[in-house]
């Protein structure tokens, strides 16, 4: 038997928002501590890890160890029909072939239930190493979304590049290009206004905008942005989830091919 209730059911509708655009199908893990899904993206290049703690559940029952296969989108349409106050309950009985999210209005007046149907899924569980990163970028969520917006539609790779000076965005494309640079400012009014930079070393990499663009969907689920570089790594984008959890994205370097022009 499984049963979860989150207070916080919008937590839940922007978690799919977040993802159900990058991964189509995938399985959610419960287990005793958590409520957790890890899922490649359809053409294997970006990953999608999220978790949220048991903790963070009003109510969390897990017998055993569940994983329900579920289509993102059907289940992005179900929490739509959820309202943004709504407290949902997700329920499953073991060996059932059938999800239950049930929402019920603050005030307890309208309870409404949708069933949906799980799904077999294989998939294989990454080992996802604990790593130490060259640089590690802090920021508000907010602003690393218009970044990424405004570069795309200029170019289609972002150039991420930590120095001692801060860290700067760069791309280019057919009508021209696009520098954008961020230094530290810790001396905010607001943690989630700050920009924090740590650096062992410097790096410069790029990545395809399309995922960055697909990766800052997570925006209204934190305030502040995550971004952890290395050069033999995918970088990592992580939003926490309240104090709940985290919503994280990997995403493999593009490795640039520089076509030397042989003279003659």
């Amino acid at each position: 038997m499984l049963e979860l209730r989150l207070v916080q059911g919008s937590l839940l509708k922007k978690v799919l928002e977040a993802i159900k655009d990058l991964v189509n199908d995938a399985n959610f893990d419960c287990s005793s501590t958590g409520f957790s899904l890890q899922a490649m993206d359809s053409s294997h290049v970006a990953l999608v890890s999220l978790l949220l703690r048991s903790e963070g559940f009003e109510h969390y029952r897990c017998d055993r160890n569940i994983s329900m296969g579920m289509n993102l989108g059907n289940m992005s349409k179900m929490l739509k029909c959820a309202g943004n106050d709504d407290i949902i309950t997700i329920k499953a009985d073991d060996g059932s072939d059938t999800v239950t999210f049930m929402f019920e209005s603050p005030t307890q007046d309208k309870i409404a239930d949708f069933e949906m149907k799980l799904m077999d899924i294989d998939s294989e569980h990454l080992g996802i190493p604990d790593a130490e990163y060259h640089a590690i970028v802090k920021m508000p969520s907010s602003e690393f979304g218009r970044i990424c917006r405004d570069l795309s539609s200029i170019g289609d790779t972002v150039v991420i590049s930590v120095t001692k000076e801060g860290v700067k965005f760069s791309t280019k494309g057919d009508i021209g290009a696009a520098n954008i640079v961020l230094r530290q400012n810790t001396t905010v009014d607001k943690p989630e206004d700050e920009i924090a930079i740590e650096m062992n070393e410097p790096v410069s990499l790029s990545f395809a905008l399309r995922y960055m663009n697909s990766f800052t969907k997570a925006t209204p689920l934190s305030g502040i942005v995550t971004i952890s570089l290395s050069s033999e790594l995918p970088v990592v984008v992580e939003y926490k989830i309240a104090e709940m959890g985290y919503i994280r994205f990997y995403l493999a370097p593009k490795i640039e091919e520089e076509e030397e022009e042989t003279k003659p």
